[in-house]
């Protein structure tokens, strides 16, 4: 027998209503805000992730599944913020009148020990905001992060933000944390080391206990520690801090939260459930105002964020599949299949016993069905074009003509 391969899994019965439920929350809270819906390739050039998510990255270096076509590299997506730019570069978006608001949903692909919440083939929704620099931005695409989560159950929420500042500002943090660390650099994992000489910031995200033991000495924490952001950008974080007040959005600031991927600057965060136990982030972003340059484009601010939908789903409540309206009772097919077209076209959920069943079986099939009403379709009732509804759970019927059982139906749902 051949099964799901390692990392991946099949999505159906009772789950795929946890999906929808949680797709069509995403739409409703992202379409009010104005963002506009972009799907991306699954598939895009590998040097568009060497570039944009950086090659000091692990993602980058251990997890993407890269193939040779006709001696082209393409890689499948593992994140979709640099497709995004991807297509916004393409497609002149930075023509349009700023902001301009994107939201993506789909599959993405990583090579990484499989364990709760985190599969190869794991899917991501997000935002991305193109063209404004001002930290309102910062505010507002957090606010919708919230928004979702709690539209969603998610209540249990802690907001972790930190600034990185700007390159200028970043390159003297940099230079100051690699002359801390350069005396015990041997002592850190061989990951560490590759990042000490591309992006010594990445260090900060180390999982290692023993790394992290070393960047909790006194020389790393004091650097860590200090204002080494520039007025601009400290400026910068602070109105946002004011704007999150503002929105009554409670947060704490980590002086070690890099995030894992190389583009970002200024404004980074993580969005945390106090549900999930030691993999408790659900969400996060910032800000990547030098990426849309990086990959070919104007220089234009951005700022974003990305959620993984797998860990969203082991927080949420179960969610009821919605129910079938009517269960089509009948041995006449042909009556049958013309009644279900009217029902469904009108809205009302339908199903029958497609093999014709007698009356007894085919009235246990609707009520295994989970139907509001059986719909019973006999010889008496098409000979005068009439239908007896049955409410399943109040046991009452009555017998109509057939125009009148939408109305029927509906006046009682």
């Amino acid at each position: 027998m051949i099964t799901a391969q390692k990392g991946t899994k099949d999505i159906f019965g009772e789950e795929i209503a946890k999906w929808h439920f949680v797709e069509n929350a995403m739409r409703e809270i992202f379409e009010n805000a104005n963002y506009k819906e972009l799907r991306t390739p699954i598939f895009e050039a590998t040097e568009l992730f060497a570039r944009g998510v950086g090659d000091s990255t692990d993602i980058v270096n251990k997890e993407m599944y890269t193939f040779d076509q006709k001696g082209r590299s393409l890689t499948l997506r593992p994140e979709n913020t640099a497709g995004v730019v991807r297509a916004y570069i393409e497609h002149g978006l930075h023509r349009m009148s700023p902001p301009v608001k994107i939201y993506y949903k789909g599959p993405m692909f990583r090579y990484e020990r499989p364990q709760a919440g985190r599969q190869r083939q794991f899917h991501q929704l997000g935002v991305e905001v193109f063209g404004i620099d001002a930290p309102s931005a910062d505010a507002e695409v957090i606010a919708t992060a919230i928004a979702f989560l709690n539209k969603i159950g998610l209540n249990d929420l802690e907001l972790e933000i930190n600034s990185l500042g700007c390159e200028k500002c970043r390159s003297n943090f940099r230079a100051k944390l690699k002359e801390a660390i350069a005396p015990m650099l041997d002592k850190f994992c061989d990951d560490c080391k590759m990042r000490f000489e591309k992006n010594p910031l990445r260090m900060l995200d180390c999982k290692s206990p023993e790394c992290q033991s070393y960047l909790a000495s006194k020389a790393v924490q004091d650097v860590i520690n200090s204002e080494f952001i520039c007025e601009d950008c400290s400026e910068h974080f602070e109105k946002l801090k004011s704007y999150l007040d503002a929105l009554n959005i409670k947060y704490s600031v980590n002086r070690l939260l890099v995030r894992g991927l190389d583009y970002y600057n200024r404004t980074v965060f993580e969005i945390k459930s106090n549900s999930l136990g030691s993999q408790n982030a659900v969400c996060g972003g910032g800000r990547y105002d030098s990426l849309v340059e990086t990959l070919g484009g104007v220089k234009t601010p951005a700022v974003g964020w990305a959620m993984g939908m797998e860990r969203l789903m082991a927080l949420i409540h179960d969610v009821s599949a919605s129910q079938l309206d009517a269960y089509i009772i009948s041995q006449d097919l042909k009556e049958t299949l013309k009644l279900a077209k009217i029902l469904r076209a009108n809205g009302l959920k339908t199903e029958f016993d497609m093999q014709g069943k007698n009356f007894s079986k085919s009235f246990e099939k609707a009520l295994k069905s989970g139907a509001k009403f059986a719909v019973i379709l006999g010889e008496d009732e098409i000979s005068v074009n009439k239908v007896t509804v049955k409410n399943l759970a109040t046991k009452e019927q009555q017998t109509i003509e057939q125009e009148k059982i939408i109305d029927t139906i509906k006046s009682y749902l």
